[in-house]
């Protein structure tokens, strides 16, 4: 089953050092492209969330948003006492009292302000690391669902419009005897017409070579053929979006030679038919993965 490449999932949860949420939108693009927008707290994960989120989806433009609102507690943090140098200040304190004949206790003010003796201890942030990975792949799951249910709806839309190239072509095998006929006719008519006489066998020879220009029975296989092959690509599991790309390609060549080869209002108008079923699948497969 194909899916699309246009999507969109939120997922969030909250935690008790805060609440967490992503929020993922993907729509087509010829490659993967992933922009990520996080929070200071996870900069350093940024190359671990694309790992994550590339092995999960092969092709699209990918845009991810993580939202991050830390509880009270947690933002603050905590401070940490350096005893080992507040115990070195007081002793180098003592010491400066006594040697200038004034000893007195050391002021917990002063020494306070005295580099390095306060430090903030950041919290543990593993924890809210590993939460956000695993909500990031409840995120990956929720939008390749997304994509899935896009996907089989443009699934549809595809296999009714090559359901439409298979009619139009059937239509063309029908009229093709009816319209040699015809021109055969009409170019028996013409020769009736002239005032001198014509070779017989030099007449079998051109009309032979004017129908042999006008023969458009390989372009009707060769969509057969293409039609057979991108009903395959439908069934796969594997992305295939550049691959029906590249059929739609060929699909409209052989729709133009069609046209081309046209000496009739009927195959003129399936000539457009073709291309208005072929256009409309090519706008749809921009969106398969």
């Amino acid at each position: 089953m194909i899916h699309s490449m246009t999507a969109f999932a939120a997922t969030e949860q909250v935690h008790e050092f805060g609440r967490l949420g992503w929020e993922i939108r993907s729509v087509n693009h010829r490659f993967l492209d992933i922009s990520l927008r996080m929070p200071e707290e996870f900069r350093a994960l940024e190359g671990d969330f694309r790992e994550q989120i590339s092995k999960r989806i092969s092709r699209g433009k990918i845009d991810a948003s993580l939202r991050f609102k830390a509880s009270a507690g947690f933002s603050s943090g905590q401070l940490a006492l350096n005893e080992p140098l507040a115990n070195a200040l007081v002793v180098a304190h003592a010491r400066l009292g006594k040697l200038a004949g004034n000893e007195q206790a050391a002021d917990a003010g002063s020494l306070l302000s005295w580099p390095g003796l306060i430090n903030e201890v950041p919290p543990d942030l593993e924890p809210l690391r590993d939460a956000a990975s695993q909500l990031l792949e409840q995120a990956c799951d929720a939008l390749l669902a997304a994509r899935e249910r896009e996907g089989e709806n443009l699934h549809q839309l595809l296999i009714e419009r090559l359901s439409g190239i298979q009619t139009v072509t059937a239509q063309v095998r029908e009229w093709l005897p009816d319209i040699r006929d015809k021109l055969k006719q009409k170019l028996d008519n013409k020769l009736a017409e002239l005032d001198y006489p014509v070779e017989p066998g030099r007449v079998e020879q051109e009309l032979a070579m004017y129908m042999q220009k006008l023969d458009v029975d390989e372009e009707l296989d060769r969509l057969g053929s293409h039609v057979t092959e991108a009903e395959h690509a439908l069934s796969s599991n594997e992305p295939v979006g550049r691959r029906l790309d590249f059929l739609l390609q060929e699909f409209n060549r052989e729709a133009n030679t069609l046209a081309s080869k046209s000496v009739d209002a009927r195959t003129s108008q399936a000539g457009v038919e073709l291309k208005v079923l072929i256009e409309q699948m090519r706008e749809q497969v921009q969106n398969v993965e």
